[in-house]
């Protein structure tokens, strides 16, 4: 049985990087054709606001939120995707030293 796991994506944005043409892009690009894989069935984007209680500036200031009903399956389908090389390629010139953690959902 394919294992179902949440991929968590957190990252700021390299200096220099526009966080308007980020968002567009992710809404435009990136969810439409990482989201249309097989393997996901659902993926977000989301925006920090702040820390809670607190006038800290959040560590990470976008989470991706891919549910992933195939976690074996993703890296073919991944390869399968021609257009998935492009848009790794555009996520990591946005993306100053994304943190990716495949977490299992254990409660609520």
């Amino acid at each position: 049985m394919a294992k179902k796991r949440t991929l968590i994506v957190l990252f700021n944005l390299k200096p220099g990087q526009d966080a308007a043409a980020y968002e567009k892009w992710a809404r435009e690009v990136d969810i439409p054709i990482a989201g249309g894989m097989k393997s996901v069935d659902e993926f977000k984007v989301y925006r920090a606001e702040g820390v809670m209680g607190s006038d800290a500036k959040p560590p990470y200031k976008y989470f991706e939120i891919l549910h992933i009903n195939d976690i074996d399956g993703l890296g073919k389908d991944i390869g399968a995707e021609p257009r998935m090389k492009d848009v790794a390629a555009k996520f990591q010139s946005f993306a100053d030293s994304p943190t990716f953690i495949v977490t299992e959902h254990i409660a609520g």
